[in-house]
């Protein structure tokens, strides 16, 4: 299944963001068809999904998180996630995501990230959340990431 095009996996980034923040993820004019084309080719924001693994692999990124990472939809798709922050990262981005875990979903959060290339970035505004299906069912988390800042610190 090519989740790029999946409705169904639309519906769950859609819906469980909903559900957790209150605010829609989508347009509010956008025919439901077009919802999954719309997240993966014209959002205006980065946004990654991530599974329930014990060391999670990204599932889903759209082409505007892709361009972030400097991955292409084949390797981002085989990335543990946890390679998205640098080595000095690690552990502070595993305590926030316990975090998320517990709450739901934790807004305005801003961490460093790295490239394919090594590029050091920041993540700044963004939201993560816990992706449930309607019936509660974990699937994993996901991000939307609004900004960017260039830099960080660490090397």
């Amino acid at each position: 299944m090519d989740l790029r095009t999946d409705l169904a996996f639309a519906e769950l980034l859609a819906g469980s963001y909903r559900r957790l923040t209150g605010r829609p993820l989508l347009p509010a004019d956008l025919p439901a068809h077009a919802a999954a084309r719309w997240l993966y080719e014209e959002a205006p924001f980065g946004l990654l999904a991530h599974n329930t693994a014990a060391d999670p692999v990204f599932v889903y990124g759209n082409r505007r998180a892709q361009a972030l990472f400097e991955y292409d939809w084949h390797e981002l798709t085989a990335l543990p996630s946890r390679l998205s922050a640098a080595a000095p990262q690690r552990d502070e981005r595993e305590r926030f995501l316990q975090r998320v875990r517990r709450d739901g979903y934790v807004d305005d959060y801003r961490g460093e990230r790295i490239t394919k290339h090594q590029r050091h970035f920041w993540i700044a505004g963004a939201t993560v959340w816990q992706l449930r299906d309607a019936d509660g069912a974990l699937h994993g988390q996901a991000a939307m990431i609004p900004a960017v800042e260039p830099g960080g610190c660490s090397r």
